[in-house]
């Protein structure tokens, strides 16, 4: 234990161990892998340079068979995409007032977005999170992993690093959820998809 409490390293280890995965060390970093179904979802920390200020995120992903095209974002709401609403940016009503006004959410398909955040346990999932920035990207642009054809990945990513047991543990109840619920809609397929993390 450090002079700050436990350590992210002893912290994602014990959460590894709670969620039945592995935890990994590697020159370029450690991650945390669990499965869910065929899925793996994994926890990591990635450095972005803000000139140079180096600025950490969390990150979690899980690559998956994509069943169609579907793309969504949703954020929390705050005064910068309040701004941007305001200025004709698109936000997707899903139903359910206070949802609603709680995130900003975009998508390419406004009827399957609003199947996906049907699920009760996902919205309540969702509001677990102070902080979120949860999207469906088909590969992780210049610098990040290029998927084939047909997969896609569920992204999430927050400023920070994240050692706080019971968040993560919520983020992957939100990830697991997520991708049975991608799965119920029709946007992912069974099967886990040709992608190493």
């Amino acid at each position: 234990m450090g002079l700050f409490g436990p350590s992210k390293s002893e912290i994602w280890q014990k959460l590894s161990k709670e969620l039945g995965g592995q935890h990994l060390k590697s020159w370029r970093g450690e991650k945390v892998q669990v499965s869910h179904g065929e899925w793996t979802i994994t926890l990591d920390t990635f450095v972005v340079m803000a000139g140079k200020t180096p600025v950490v995120f969390t990150r979690m992903r899980a690559p998956y068979v994509a069943g169609s095209d579907f793309r969504f974002s949703i954020t929390r709401r705050n005064v910068f995409r309040d701004l941007a609403v305001w200025l004709g940016a698109q936000d997707v009503e899903v139903g359910g007032s206070e949802f609603d006004e709680a995130f900003v959410i975009k998508s390419n398909d406004e009827s399957r977005v609003r199947q996906l955040f049907a699920s009760r346990r996902l919205r309540d999932l969702l509001n677990e999170q102070k902080s979120l920035a949860l999207s469906v990207k088909d590969d992780e642009g210049w610098f990040g992993a290029k998927f084939p054809e047909g997969a896609d990945e569920l992204y999430f990513a927050v400023t920070g690093v994240i050692k706080d047991q019971e968040r993560l543990k919520g983020l992957y109840d939100l990830f697991a959820e997520t991708l049975d619920q991608l799965v119920r809609i029709g946007s992912a397929a069974p099967g886990a998809p040709a992608v190493m993390l």
